[in-house]
C-alpha cells in the first residue's frame, strides 16, 4: 500500500466527495484522520477526506518524515479548537494546524476539503517565498566564493557547457563543488525553483552584483518579487498581474518604490 503523502495536503486542492464520512463530533473526525495517518491506510484516509483527495497529491512530494513528524506531534499533544460550526485540529507543542477545517452540517461533522483550498494555497506561497529569499542569500555567498576563485563576479547562474563561467558547473567525484548548486536550473523549462524564476541583473555599484527573483505564476506559486545586491539586503515588491512582463523589463537593482526591504 502506498504511503500517505501527509506533507502534500499543504499543496493539494481537492474537492468534496459524496462518499466522504460524517462524524458525530469534530474530535471523532480528528481521531479518525490521525488513525488513518498512523496506519498509513490510504483507503481509510479516502473515507475520511473523500475519494478525490489522491488525484491532487503529486508523487514527487513524497515525504515520509512528514508522516512521522505528524505522528510524533499527535502523541505529544493534540486538540480540536471549536468555534460555532467550524473546528480545527492542532498538533504538537507549537500547535501546528491542519489546513483542512472540520465543519458541521445538518447530518454531522466532516473535513471540508473545498474550504481548505485558500489556506493550502497561502501556505504553499509562503513556503515558496521563504525558499526564494533563502536562495538569494545563497546566491550572494556563491558570488563571493566565485570571486575568491576567479577574481571576478560571475555573470551567469549556470556555466556554459564545459566552462566555469557561471556559479554552477557539474563536477566529478572528489572535485571541489561549484559555488552554487544546480537547483537554479530546473530540469523542466519554465517550472522555476520552488515556484520562482531567477535572473542576474546589474548592480547599483560598478563593483557589485545583483539578482532578481519573481514568481512563475503570480498568486499561484508566489506573490512577491525579490531583488538582492552585493550587500545581501533583500527587497520585495508585489508587481501585480503583469509580474512576468514587469520582471523581464528590470535590468538594474534599485532600492526604490515600489521595492521595500525584507525584514530580517
Amino acid at each position: 500500500m502506498k504511503k500517505i503523502l501527509l506533507s502534500t495536503l499543504l499543496l493539494s486542492l481537492p474537492f468534496m466527495s459524496d462518499a466522504q464520512q460524517l462524524f458525530s463530533t469534530p474530535d471523532e473526525a480528528a481521531n479518525a484522520f490521525a488513525a488513518a495517518v498512523a496506519d498509513q491506510n490510504e483507503a481509510r484516509l479516502a473515507a475520511v477526506l473523500g475519494d478525490d483527495w489522491r488525484q491532487f497529491l503529486p508523487q514527487e512530494e513524497v515525504d515520509p518524515e512528514a508522516i512521522a513528524r505528524f505522528n510524533r506531534d499527535w502523541a505529544v499533544k493534540h486538540e480540536v479548537v471549536e468555534q460555532a460550526d467550524v473546528a480545527h485540529l492542532n498538533v504538537g507543542d507549537h500547535g501546528w494546524q491542519l489546513p483542512i477545517p472540520i465543519v458541521k452540517i445538518a447530518t454531522g461533522w466532516h473535513f471540508d476539503m473545498s474550504a481548505a483550498q485558500e489556506e493550502i494555497l497561502t501556505r504553499a506561497i509562503g513556503r515558496n517565498e521563504l525558499s526564494a529569499i533563502e536562495a538569494m542569500h545563497a546566491y550572494v555567498d556563491a558570488q563571493y566564493d566565485y570571486r575568491q576563485r576567479k577574481q571576478v563576479y560571475a555573470t551567469r547562474l549556470i556555466s556554459s557547457e564545459g566552462q566555469q563561467d557561471g556559479l554552477y558547473w557539474p563536477v566529478q567525484p572528489g572535485e571541489t563543488p561549484s559555488p552554487l548548486g544546480p537547483a537554479f536550473s530546473p530540469g523542466e523549462p519554465g517550472v522555476g525553483y520552488h515556484g520562482y524564476h531567477f535572473r542576474i541583473i546589474q548592480s547599483d555599484s560598478a563593483q557589485g552584483f545583483a539578482l532578481l527573483a519573481w514568481p512563475v505564476e503570480w498568486q499561484k506559486t508566489g506573490v512577491m518579487s525579490f531583488m538582492v545586491n552585493q550587500d545581501d539586503r533583500i527587497y520585495q515588491a508585489d508587481l501585480g498581474k503583469e509580474t512576468g512582463k514587469k520582471a523581464q523589463a528590470i535590468n538594474t537593482f534599485a532600492a526604490a518604490e515600489p521595492w521595500q526591504p525584507v525584514e530580517p
